[in-house]
């Protein structure tokens, strides 16, 4: 009953703050497997973003049920309301000190009780965050018939499958973002269809599946192909429109545009012998070799390739997720409430 007066109270001074512009100090955290954000508060609005269950947003403003968040990108865009849950500071800093788990598998589920025949509470997709569920005078973690306890950033609690799920921290201790870990990662989402504004297996853009596959290996990129076009080093990449490769290493993104505006346009990560993964109708394999049966016709428009392996926490776009005060507490200055807003479309 207390924690529902608590909510109750809380509702009613973000109702507030809404009416008064006062935003600057409302969070929220995303509590769906992946939140649809749109570049309107309306559903036939474009698709500017997407964000996974568990993370941590600003909250701007208000338009019906329809919430103005910017994520951590950083990224400015409407969500439905039902889909985060809103917090004040102290509840947003307790959230990120608290224990938690990753979902490492591509899909699983939440089920209200330790069987995959029970109701089911949420989907999830991988990369999605959930709070351990602890119980007891010592806070045991909760474990059952292969299942572990969780609670969502809502505050339900429910059942995930031990295997599909590793814990945060230690995941994130771990994490060795080498070239063939982040191209094994970007392959397990060979097939998915193009969604322009995805950034998840359920749905990926070019931009959304290079981020995706660095953030399974700890490293936060930008959103958007205008912002990855800058990060990292740059690699010159002059032999490649003759067709030699030297240069290039796999794991660089390679970056497509129009050479007379130069403006970025597509984003690819490069494989090694020629070839590329990128999503660009689906997400799928292409060489750059004009022989190839598979040749992606593209090597004219390339206009950049960086490479941004081992360029984290060097102040060249590129954080670890260890280090970044958005997923883990005593990593610098809270930096929600001051971040400018961005919205640019994506590619």
């Amino acid at each position: 009953m207390k924690m529902i007066i608590r909510k109750f109270v809380l509702a009613a001074a973000l109702f507030a703050a809404f009416s008064s512009l006062a935003f600057s100090q409302v969070y929220g955290v995303v509590n769906v497997a992946v939140n649809f954000e749109r570049e309107a508060p309306d559903y036939a609005a474009e698709l500017g973003n997407q964000a996974l269950m568990g993370t941590v947003v600003t909250v701007l403003g208000r338009s019906g049920y329809w919430l103005q968040v910017r994520s951590p990108e950083p990224y400015t865009a409407w969500v439905n309301e039902m889909t985060v849950t809103l917090m004040d500071r102290e509840e947003i800093d307790e959230y990120i000190a608290a224990p938690k788990y990753i979902v490492t598998a591509e899909y699983s589920n939440i089920y209200s009780s330790p069987s995959e025949k029970s109701e089911r509470v949420s989907d999830l997709v991988m990369g999605d965050i959930l709070r351990i569920w602890t119980a007891g005078k010592h806070n045991r973690v909760v474990t059952s018939k292969g299942f572990v306890g969780v609670v969502t950033p809502s505050g339900k609690p429910g059942y995930v499958r031990a295997k599909d799920v590793e814990d945060f921290t230690r995941w994130a201790d771990t994490r060795k973002p080498t070239a063939e870990n982040i191209i094994a990662t970007a392959k397990k989402m060979l097939g998915v269809c193009y969604q322009w504004g995805g950034t998840s297996i359920k749905g990926v853009d070019c931009s959304g599946l290079t981020r995706t596959a660095f953030f399974m290996n700890g490293l936060l990129l930008p959103r958007n192909t205008s912002q990855q076009v800058r990060i990292g080093d740059e690699v010159d990449f002059s032999g490649v429109l003759r067709g030699d490769f030297d240069a290039l290493l796999p794991g660089d993104l390679i970056l497509f545009g129009n050479p007379m505006t130069r403006r970025v346009s597509h984003v690819s990560i490069y494989l090694g012998d020629g070839k590329i993964i990128h999503s660009s109708q689906v997400v799928r394999i292409n060489s750059l070799r004009r022989d190839d049966p598979d040749y992606y016709d593209g090597v004219q428009r390339i206009l950049a390739v960086r490479r941004v392996i081992g360029r984290e926490d060097s102040n060249k776009g590129i954080n670890s997720i260890r280090n970044s005060p958005f997923y883990f507490p005593g990593n610098g200055h809270f930096v929600l409430e001051t971040m400018a807003p961005v919205r640019q479309s994506t590619i």
